[in-house]
């Protein structure tokens, strides 16, 4: 049954069996919160296959027509929806998850070495899927990603990695293991990445993997990893143990309580935040019986000899990976909280950042240290945002890219909605017959269809355009990008950009501008949105305000013919212009060359690819006006404009409809009564703040 447009994968699917280190396999049955791990008769000298699931693996439809919402049913599933809704629904629940899924685990587990073992609701992954493997923490269960399973399950070949609570393998043994799977699995797949998820110690456990492996295609994904150990607040912890006689009682809460002055501070920081144990539990439960067993959970998990070997454990880990962070070479990405109460994770983060060669980072600092498990932090959307996904050696931004969920829709407008609800945007499309109507029934359902229009300062149309397409139609636009918004390391970091800023952009489908993106675009029949003016465009000087900086040659269209695609000229006006500041020379040559230089042999205004942002003097807010025109057709004329003379007629013609656009807009908008922002606020106040504001006649 669909639900919002994506499709419900099966619940009674059987557990997937996954290799292990040993002949210890381990299933994870989600019935009743049964977890049991059985013996199989397998050489440890060989990993055995998995069993495989009695539901064939779906295949993505990556080359889809229009990327409309009711297409996410074919693609993703309905587990997506099925996700997004349970984590709204169980809001302070996921820590009495966590922990009646650990008690159930550490009660059947055998006590034997550590294995694999991968959580039922995951399911059957997308084909070609990346294999991910979870390391886990202190607590080393290996349900640190409990509240992402279902969107994880969908998109990796996950295991999580279980380490019973009497095992003593030391460090470098679990890296040897650890090691063993990845070379076993990349001798199966050699061109399909491998995914390392490393929550605190199984970061430092990532990171030694990873410096012993550099001809292994490895991703690292690090959630507040702690090579930072020898700086934390549990240094103390560590020393006082050493002195605490044998024979006095001891349990973690009682411990981590005299640290911090509050019950399971340390322990569950991103459970406390700060407030009062009793009115933190009472919002896991209003249940005292099930606040003991927490605790009593905990306990089990940490006894006292336990907690010793971990605590030991950190110590050697963090100087392993420590002293082999040179070696790494991997593709990284460290997820840093910025009230870590256990570990100055944002400044490790940052550390980190600059040794490793390859690496990203990206903060949260309202989340404590067991990130991954905190309401609100969602692990496939962050690795979207940060272009982190690919199924191939090479990231791929067409066939790599995955639909935003409902959830991510919703918060991209809600984070922007200011900018819709100051400029009021009126969309004005064209009709095949040449008639304008208010909203955008103009625009083809079907594609490829290329929107090639005018870019506003800074780019400000560009959310309200997105947004209402998408709200109205269904339909995702694909911008087109500068290579800016997708820079991973370099000196665009160390200046004054936060690449973070952009991470909403790449989940709603921009791509970096270049042939064989639009290319791939085109040949998937999706939606495209263009700017032939570009950078130079969007950062226009003061007097140049809607002046169409495009280059002389034609850039595009004989690209639009070879696919068939209708070609639809806009315009986008509005405040546009606002002022203009002198910006630091220095810094405009860093940042421009930081970026990819664009158009090098071009000529004229759009030559100038110089990166800058103009000062901004704000104005009481306008309206944004946007006008599509009549849809250009290509069809049947891909060897005609082979001819370039043709092509650049072609070309021209569609330069002169944005221009038209924008004579029609800028001359309609003296007429709207409701142009100015208090007119708006009065009619809102007198009808409703969710009415529809009139504007000009037709």
């Amino acid at each position: 049954m669909a639900v919002t447009g994506v499709s419900i994968f099966p619940a009674s699917l059987s557990p997937v069996i996954r290799r292990d280190f040993t002949p210890l396999v381990g299933k994870f049955s989600k019935s009743k919160h049964s977890i049991s791990f059985r013996r199989l008769a397998v050489s440890t000298e060989q990993t055995p296959t998995p069993t495989p699931t009695t539901t064939a693996t779906p295949t993505p439809t990556q080359t889809t027509t229009t990327r409309r919402l009711s297409e996410k049913s074919e693609e993703l599933g309905e587990a997506e929806v099925a996700a997004s809704v349970d984590e709204v629904e169980q809001n302070g629940r996921v820590w009495r998850e966590y922990f009646e899924r650990s008690k159930e685990l550490i009660s059947r587990s055998d006590g034997g070495p550590p294995r694999w073992f991968t959580p039922l609701e995951c399911g059957p992954p997308l084909k070609n899927s990346p294999l991910l493997l979870f390391l886990p923490g202190i607590l080393s269960v290996g349900l640190g990603l409990i509240k992402n399973h279902c969107r994880i399950g969908k998109i990796f070949e996950t295991w999580c990695l279980h380490i019973p609570v009497m095992d003593r393998t030391p460090f470098t043994d679990l890296v040897k293991q650890v090691e063993k799977t990845i070379r076993l699995e990349n001798n199966r797949s050699p061109n399909r990445p491998i995914y390392l998820v490393g929550e605190s110690f199984g970061g430092c456990l990532a990171l030694a993997v990873a410096a012993s492996n550099p001809d292994i295609d490895l991703v690292l994904i690090l959630a507040n990893p702690t090579t930072s150990i020898s700086r934390s607040q549990l240094q103390p912890l560590m020393t006082l143990l050493e002195f605490i006689p044998n024979q006095l009682p001891f349990s973690p809460p009682n411990m981590l309580s005299l640290m911090t002055g509050q019950p399971l501070r340390m322990a569950i920081e991103s459970v406390v935040k700060g407030l009062p144990l009793q009115e933190t539990v009472g919002q896991l439960s209003q249940d005292l019986d099930a606040i003991s067993s927490y605790l009593s959970v905990l306990a089990d998990i940490l006894p006292r000899e336990t907690l010793h070997w971990k605590l030991q454990m950190l110590k050697s880990g963090s100087a392993v990976s420590n002293s082999r962070l040179h070696a790494v070479k991997a593709q990284t990405l460290i997820l840093s909280s910025g009230r870590d109460q256990l570990l100055p994770s944002q400044e490790e983060g940052e550390r980190l950042c600059h040794v490793l060669p390859k690496c990203e980072i990206r903060k949260f600092n309202n989340s404590g240290h067991f990130l991954l498990l905190e309401d609100g932090i969602d692990f496939v959307t962050i690795i979207k945002g940060a272009s982190f996904y690919r199924r191939g050696k090479y990231l791929d931004y067409v066939s790599d890219y995955m639909l935003p969920t409902p959830t991510e829709f919703k918060k991209a407008a809600e984070d922007n909605k200011w900018i819709s609800a100051f400029t009021s945007p009126v969309m004005l499309s064209t009709l095949e017959d040449g008639k304008i109507v208010r909203g955008l029934a103009g625009i083809p359902s079907e594609g490829p269809v290329l929107l090639v229009g005018y870019h506003m300062l800074l780019g400000f149309e560009l959310v309200p355009l997105i947004a209402n397409i998408f709200r109205e139609r269904n339909i995702l636009v694909r911008g087109i990008a500068h290579p800016m918004l997708f820079m991973k390391k370099g000196n665009i970091q160390e200046m004054f950009l936060d690449v973070s800023q952009y991470d909403m952009y790449r989940i709603m489908g921009a791509v970096p501008v270049s042939a064989s993106n639009l290319f791939k675009l085109l040949s998937s029949k999706s939606h495209v949105l263009l700017y032939p003016g570009g950078v130079r465009e969007a950062t226009h000087r003061k007097g140049e305000e809607y002046k169409l900086m495009w280059p002389e040659q034609s850039e595009f269209v004989r690209m639009a013919a070879r696919f068939g695609a209708k070609i639809i000229p806009f315009g986008a006006v509005g405040e546009d212009d606002i002022s203009e500041i002198p910006f630091l020379k220095d810094q405009i040559e860093k940042l421009t060359n930081a970026a990819v230089n664009l158009r090098t042999d071009a000529t004229g205004e759009v030559a100038n690819q110089d990166l800058h942002f103009p000062g901004i003097l704000p104005k009481f807010p306008g309206r944004f006006y946007y006008y599509f025109g009549k849809p250009i057709e290509t069809e049947g004329l891909k060897q005609e404009l082979k001819d370039r003379d043709k092509a650049h007629e072609l070309y021209l013609q569609v330069k002169s409809e944005v221009g038209r656009c924008l004579a029609y807009l800028k001359e309609k908008r003296e007429n709207d009564p409701y142009r100015n922002l208090l007119s708006r606020l009065i009619y809102q106040a007198t009808h409703s703040f969710t009415s529809e504001i009139p504007t000009f006649k037709l």
